[in-house]
C-alpha cells in the first residue's frame, strides 16, 4: 500500500491534489486544511496517503499530518461514515478539535462539518469517545483526555497552538501535563509543563 508520497505540488482542485513523485503525478484527494498546508504549486511537498478500494472505485487520500491519516482511518470505521464525511470533518475541525469533541461527547461540534447531521455526530463521538485519550498511531495512550471546551486544558492548547505547536502536538502536551498535575491544575501550571513536554 502507498503509505507516503514525497515530491512537488503540481496541481490542486477544491478537494484535491496532484503530487508529481519522480514524473508520476499522483492524485490525492485531501482535506481543506491538507489543501493549505501542501503550500504552493510547484513547491516541495509530503503527503500521509491512505488506499480505499472498493468494487467500482479506487481512491487515495491525501494527509499533511500521520494524525490526521489515523482520525481519518478512525473515522471511517463508523457507520455511515465514508471518506467524503471523513474528509469533510477534518476540514471544518482539527485534529485536536475532533479528539476534544470525541473526549466530551460534543456531537454539535462535529457537525458543524458539512453533511453531518445531529444524528451522525452523536454516533461518531459515542463510538470514538473511548479512543480519544490517545491519537491513534502515536507513541501511546496521551493519559488524559482534553477536558471541556473553554477550561484550563483547552485554553492551554490553544495557547501552543499560537506559539506554532501544530494542534496534534499541543492536545498531547497539554493532555500530559494535566495527568502530570491533576485536574485541578491551573492554566499557567498546565502551559508550562505542556510547553516543556511538547519541545522534548
Amino acid at each position: 500500500m502507498i503509505a507516503k508520497l514525497k515530491g512537488l505540488l503540481d496541481e490542486t482542485g477544491a478537494d484535491w491534489a496532484v503530487i508529481d513523485v519522480s514524473g508520476v503525478g499522483y492524485l490525492v484527494h485531501c482535506s481543506t486544511k491538507t489543501l493549505a498546508a501542501l503550500g504552493e504549486v510547484g513547491e516541495a511537498c509530503t503527503v500521509y496517503t491512505d488506499l480505499q478500494v472498493s468494487e467500482n472505485d479506487m481512491r487515495l487520500l491525501g494527509f499533511a499530518e500521520s494524525a490526521e491519516r489515523d482520525w481519518f482511518r478512525l473515522l471511517t470505521q463508523v457507520q455511515g461514515v465514508g471518506s467524503k464525511v471523513a474528509l469533510a470533518i477534518l476540514s471544518a475541525l482539527s485534529t485536536a478539535e475532533v479528539q476534544q469533541a470525541c473526549a466530551n461527547g460534543d456531537a454539535a461540534m462535529v457537525a458543524r462539518a458539512n453533511g453531518v447531521g445531529p444524528k451522525l455526530a452523536g454516533r461518531i463521538v459515542n463510538e470514538l469517545k473511548d479512543k480519544a485519550g490517545a491519537l491513534p498511531g502515536g507513541p501511546g495512550p496521551v493519559g488524559v483526555a482534553i477536558s471541556h471546551a473553554g477550561s484550563h486544558s483547552a485554553d492551554a492548547v490553544s495557547a501552543l497552538e499560537n506559539l506554532g505547536f501544530k494542534p496534534a502536538v499541543a492536545a498531547r502536551a497539554v493532555a500530559l501535563a494535566q495527568g502530570e498535575l491533576g485536574e485541578g491544575a491551573s492554566e499557567g501550571d498546565l502551559i508550562r509543563v505542556a510547553l516543556r513536554k511538547a519541545a522534548g
